[in-house]
């Protein structure tokens, strides 16, 4: 099978009923939001929802679509969703070494990858959404 001219990923900033955000602790990229790449045949909502469950255990509910990145030379566009959890247990995988809910100020200390922080700050941010962002 021939490798897609584009890369679709989904991803969702998890609140739970303490204001917490759901995070996991990647072997590559340190502590970042549920998300991947979205299965061919697969709506994006649901590629949300599958990797959030594979990655921490934890069942999720799409509350909204907040926005969208698109990085032209990579041709990768990732699609971002706020959620809430439905269920579950915290579970690790191959992906995810930690899984647990973070105060939001904890959090965006956790996250170090600039555009992973940024990706949580414009979820956060209801007034400017939903969002587009190109680079």
């Amino acid at each position: 099978m021939p490798y897609p001219k584009h890369i679709v990923c989904a991803a969702t900033v998890v609140l739970n009923d303490k204001n917490e955000i759901l995070l996991l602790k990647s072997p590559k990229r340190g502590w970042e939001i549920p998300g991947g790449q979205v299965e061919e045949g697969e709506a994006i909502p649901t590629g949300a929802i599958r990797e959030a469950k594979e990655e921490t255990g934890i069942d999720i509910e799409i509350v909204k679509y907040c926005g969208a990145y698109q990085n032209v030379s990579q041709c990768i566009c990732s699609h971002l969703f706020l959620g809430k959890p439905i269920g579950g247990q915290f579970t690790t995988s191959s992906e995810s070494l930690e899984v647990g809910y973070f105060s939001i100020e904890e959090a965006l200390q956790m996250v170090t990858w600039k555009n992973f922080k940024e990706r949580i700050l414009h979820c956060l941010d209801e007034e400017n959404q939903p969002f587009m962002v190109t680079f």
